[in-house]
């Protein structure tokens, strides 16, 4: 521990903390742009200059370490003037139309701006060279907004091992973006959103469909659905100053039918019917291996996560077969909502708009690819972001907190809390076990409360095995086996365990991937700043939306087993095989 002391304040704090995290202990706040907590710091915008007794110069916070018996002075009138005046720079070369900017309301440099007391520029001359980058279907660039922080470079290469963006050129000529100036769509990029969740301007941002779903909305001739995900309900209501974790699935129901949403729905509906589409591919998989003895690609991998397909078809491309081939719950909803739901209402397809809730920038793109489309039509339409969402709400004027809450709409609105919980990283392998462990013993899952606690919780890399004792004799083979499991989250973690694998290092029959940190409650398109604080009160509100409900096994789902009885037949069958389950591309 070392004794230091921060604006006349004594704290002892441990060997190897910065000036940054001192400050934070004594109860001093250090404005930053380019921080991100617990990721490697840059001192690259110099927003935290601090004055140190005996330095010469003025110490970036975040990336200074402390010494014993260092003084610190955070707003000494040396570092209050350079903080002031490194802003204003920032502000010289930045595209401020903030009054057209989708982060007018929640920009960090506007509100570091104000905190500083800067309302007027003091610096105005000749601005970088800026185009915007609207290739991809996902994300758009605006190079003219982004003030080099390097946030986005951060996420990119330390969180999910993409390396889509770096720093080009050097000085007034830095470029931030993909290598040679190519735009988005011409390299290895995702469109998992991470650079646009961390980016505290509107440099990055999603690619808006509110204007489509609109237009939808306002064609009488249309027949327009709405599917929310199981993270929006727990992060929806942020956008309306109510507290990490808030639970506003009712208002949330009540405010999509205000829009006008012919029908609201649940994507924990086709949640549940991954569960039981992938749960069976699972077994059948183990079955071959085990009995028959066939070369079969395993460990089985999740698919629900669209970043996670598009990360293997372009690094791990090898890994393909292991792929569970189930569509994802947004692509399943809407096969079966322009097959099995058009002809209970006598909808002709083409007239029937599906419109997705989502808290993932890449939704948007894994609804347009060309396999989606086994409804004879695109299985999904538009894909709005929980922000998108917001924003929507909001420019309609609907008062949301004071919203009664609403009921989800029938037959593709019931759900089990296994389908909530699909949100939390660990949350698919949970519902998944919670199924197949029933179906091959007859029995519940030993698990205290259903949780299958080894895989919860924000360790990057987490690993569970699970002894299956006295099964039903249809399932015998499996009598003894130790099950593997493994959960990843953030595509770096997710490379991590394809490598071991790869190199004979780990073993695992089914593997769960989320490319988000904490999973979809830490989405791209989550309401910003998902920090694990954020994270943790999501992630703990489901579990208890899961924990509240009557039935919390995918299995159990009256509107499931309707389904199959009346549409599908069983899962793995063969309209299950053509609507609901997909091939991957290398890429």
């Amino acid at each position: 521990m070392l004794n230091v002391n921060v604006n006349g304040q004594d704290i002892k704090i441990e060997t190897g903390s910065t000036i940054l995290q001192a400050a934070e202990m004594a109860g001093m706040n250090i404005p930053t742009l380019c921080y991100l907590k617990e990721k490697t710091p840059l001192g690259a915008c110099r927003v935290c200059v601090v004055e140190v007794e005996g330095a010469v110069n003025l110490m970036p916070a975040c990336i200074t370490p402390v010494f014993e018996g260092m003084k610190v002075f955070t707003a000494s009138k040396r570092a209050r003037e350079a903080r002031k005046m490194v802003v204003e720079l920032i502000l010289s070369e930045h595209e401020g139309n903030c009054q057209y900017c989708d982060r007018n309301e929640d920009c960090e440099l506007s509100a570091l701006a104000a905190q500083l007391g800067i309302i007027m520029p003091i610096y105005e001359g000749e601005k970088p060279l800026s185009w915007i980058d609207n290739s991809t279907l996902g994300l758009v660039r605006d190079t003219g907004k982004c003030i080099k922080c390097r946030r986005c470079i951060t996420v990119c290469n330390e969180v999910q091992k993409v390396g889509a963006l770096f720093p080009q050129n050097r000085g007034y000529e830095t470029l931030i973006g993909p290598a040679f100036t190519h735009s988005l769509s011409e390299v290895q990029c995702v469109q998992c959103g991470q650079c646009a969740a961390v980016c505290p301007v509107g440099a990055i941002t999603e690619r808006s469909d509110i204007d489509n779903v609109w237009e939808a909305l306002d064609d009488p001739s249309k027949h327009v659905i709405v599917q929310t995900a199981p993270a929006i309900r727990a992060a929806l209501g942020e956008c309306f100053d109510n507290p990490p974790g808030t639970l506003v699935t009712g208002k949330m129901v009540s405010a999509l039918r205000t829009l006008g949403f012919d029908a609201v729905f649940d994507t924990n509906f086709a949640a549940d019917l991954t569960i039981m589409e992938e749960g069976t591919e699972l077994l059948t998989r183990l079955k071959k291996a085990l009995v028959d003895k066939e070369d079969v690609a395993l460990p089985m991998f999740t698919s629900c996560s669209p970043g996670w397909v598009n990360f293997a078809e372009y690094f791990y491309s090898d890994f393909l077969d292991n792929i569970s081939s189930c569509k994802s719950p947004q692509q399943m909803f809407g096969a079966v909502a322009k097959t099995y739901y058009a002809k209970q209402k006598e909808i002709d397809p083409k007239d029937l708009v599906v419109v997705s809730i989502m808290p993932c920038t890449a939704k948007k793109y894994e609804c347009a690819r060309a396999e989606m489309n086994d409804s004879g039509y695109q299985d999904v339409d538009f894909v709005l972001t929980t922000r998108e969402l917001g924003r929507m709400i909001k420019g309609a004027g609907i008062g949301f907190n004071s919203l009664p809450d609403g009921l989800m709409d029938h037959p593709l609105g019931e759900s089990t809390g296994a389908a909530d919980i699909f949100a939390n990283t660990g949350g698919v392998m949970e519902a998944a076990l919670r199924t197949a462990y029933e179906i091959v013993t007859g029995r519940e899952v030993p698990f205290e409360n259903l949780h299958l606690t080894p895989v919860a919780g924000f360790q990057g890399i987490k690993e569970a095995v699970i002894t299956i004792e006295g099964t039903v004799p249809e399932w015998s083979f499996l009598e003894g086996v130790e099950l593997k499991v493994a959960v990843a989250h953030g595509l770096a973690n997710a490379a991590d365990v394809l490598d071991s694998i790869k190199e004979g290092r780990a073993d695992y029959h089914f593997v769960e991937v989320m490319t988000c940190p904490g999973g979809c409650i830490g989405g791209g398109g989550q309401p910003r700043f998902s920090t694990d604080e954020v994270r943790t009160a999501r992630m703990k509100a489901l579990y208890a939306e899961d924990e509240s409900k009557p039935l919390r096994k995918s299995h159990e789902n009256p509107s499931i087993l309707k389904i199959y009885e009346d549409f599908l037949k069983k899962p793995l069958g063969e309209k299950s095989h053509h609507l609901l389950h997909t091939v991957y591309h290398e890429k």
